[in-house]
């Protein structure tokens, strides 16, 4: 079937494609990711406060490792399921769960009692983040048109980066000044151990039960539509993205991806040949985005800049500066991913992480202090927020075929937390053992490596429908079941 073309925002017929609707859907749907980065971040500047406050010490490593990995529990499993329930309930329903989840962990976590309470608040929002993380990239990749399917896509991951800032931001507001060498008593007895760490968390609230109530008037996926056996709704969908001309050829296309399906999708069906290969590669990406080492500097910051000799007020505000400069290179992001395409700036991520890691431990390893570390931690979040950190959420979300779209993403997300949650349960005891530099360093050999099986094994997908793309990479046919 010929492929229609796009240009700027028009599609073949020369009808408009109504890019300010489109603008619209795909920035509520992205506020999961906001809500995303937001849940996530948060706790590394509340971190200072809330041990003390729950007598965690450097002497419980398992429970600060817990403490700031607690919502990855929630994280696996919301990503397990998804693509079960997504299935068969769409995305638009999974993706109001999602809200609903982050909003009452927000409230909760903000009230807890103790730390069994706070663990608990804490993998409910980790709930909403694997259904978010998993359903925002891929609704809007099924929403988006082709030649600016990148662009769309990559505003999930500006919207995590803008939860990012403003989880920094709120922790820098609310928290006041600590004195330089503040034991853990006179923490606990400030107003930031014992009520600013609760405000953290609970200003979530407010985005959280926006992006709730906006989901509701947002449409359903068009392909999941045509899934479900509803092709009347999905043209309506894709006539009012696109127009009439827009649904006429885009409908027939998604169709054929799905002809002879035999009505399954679950996890089992992954395993058949042809579809191992490309799940096997998006596994890989997922799980690579994570221990390419950047979430440490996240997660870890306190410890990360006190290595680098700054107080835990400085601490505070080189966290604000490391989620600007990644608010602004993921711009950077938005303008070139479908103009280089998603290789190169995978390759370039990788390469150039695997190089700032060397020098970075290099800094730790001659005990450098102050300025000079500060900017090398820049520079390695500036080079994944061009690179791996959306070009990841887009190829995962062209990748997979219609049939199987949400089950495959559900795999891939849920192999990405798992990563995640080793990541930052075994970053103490790797500081421990082999020291801040020789961690870096095994970052940093682990980005080589990736590099060289990036250049070997992944293909380019700019520019081509979802169904190119599965028609490509399936081969003729592959897209149906024998």
């Amino acid at each position: 079937m010929p492929r229609h073309k796009e240009k700027g925002t028009t599609v073949k017929s020369g009808t408009p494609f109504r890019t300010a609707y489109l603008w619209t859907i795909c920035l509520v749907a992205a506020m999961g990711g906001l809500l995303f980065g937001y849940d996530w971040v948060v706790i590394g500047g509340a971190k200072p406060f809330y041990e003390p406050f729950f007598s965690i010490t450097d002497q419980t490593p398992f429970l600060r490792g817990f403490a700031q990995s607690s919502a990855l529990v929630g994280c696996l499993a919301g990503a397990l399921i998804s693509g079960a329930l997504t299935g068969r309930f769409g995305r638009k329903r999974m993706l109001l769960l999602s809200g609903f989840l982050f909003t009452a962990s927000a409230v909760g976590t903000a009230l807890a009692w103790d730390f069994p309470s706070f663990a608990a608040f804490r993998i409910l929002g980790g709930l909403g983040i694997g259904l978010a993380s998993n359903l925002s990239p891929m609704y809007i990749a099924e929403v988006s048109p082709a030649d600016r399917r990148g662009k769309f896509v990559s505003i999930n991951q500006l919207t995590i980066v803008i939860g990012i800032v403003a989880a920094q931001v709120t922790n820098w507001l609310i928290a006041q000044p600590v004195p330089p060498g503040a034991s853990a008593g006179e923490i606990l007895r400030s107003w930031n151990g014992t009520a600013g760490w609760r405000w953290m968390f609970g200003a979530e609230t407010v985005p959280a039960g926006l992006f709730f109530l906006l989901m509701f008037f947002i449409p359903e996926s068009p392909r999941w539509l045509v899934k479900a056996g509803r092709k009347k709704e999905a043209r309506r969908i894709l006539a009012s993205l696109g127009g009439e001309d827009y649904a006429a050829t885009t409908l027939p296309e998604i169709e054929e991806s799905l002809e002879g399906e035999g009505g399954g999708s679950g996890l089992r069906e992954l395993l058949e040949p042809d579809l191992l290969k490309i799940v096997a590669l998006g596994v890989f990406l997922a799980v690579f985005q994570q221990w390419c080492g950047i979430n440490v500097i996240f997660n870890y910051a306190q410890e990360v800049f006190s290595g680098a000799g700054y107080q835990v007020s400085d601490i505070l505000f080189n966290i604000l500066i490391t989620g600007i400069v990644n608010l602004l290179f993921t711009f950077v992001a938005i303008r070139t991913v479908d103009r280089f395409g998603r290789r190169a700036l995978m390759l370039l991520g990788a390469g150039g992480l695997a190089l700032v890691y060397t020098v970075l431990g290099w800094g730790y390893f001659q005990e450098s202090k102050g300025l000079p570390m500060l900017i090398l931690v820049v520079t390695a979040i500036a080079c994944y927020a061009m690179t791996l950190a959306p070009v990841t959420w887009v190829i995962l979300s062209e990748i997979f075929p219609n049939r199987v779209r949400g089950a495959a993403m559900s795999l891939s997300v849920f192999a990405l937390w798992a990563a995640c949650a080793l990541l930052t349960l075994t970053f103490p005891y790797l500081q421990g053992g082999l020291g801040t530099a020789g961690t870096f360093w095994l970052y940093g050999a682990i980005c080589l490596g990736s590099f060289f099986l990036l250049r070997k094994k992944l293909p380019e997908t700019k520019g081509k429908t979802l169904e190119e793309i599965e028609r490509e990479l399936l081969g003729p046919g592959g897209s149906r079941r024998a």
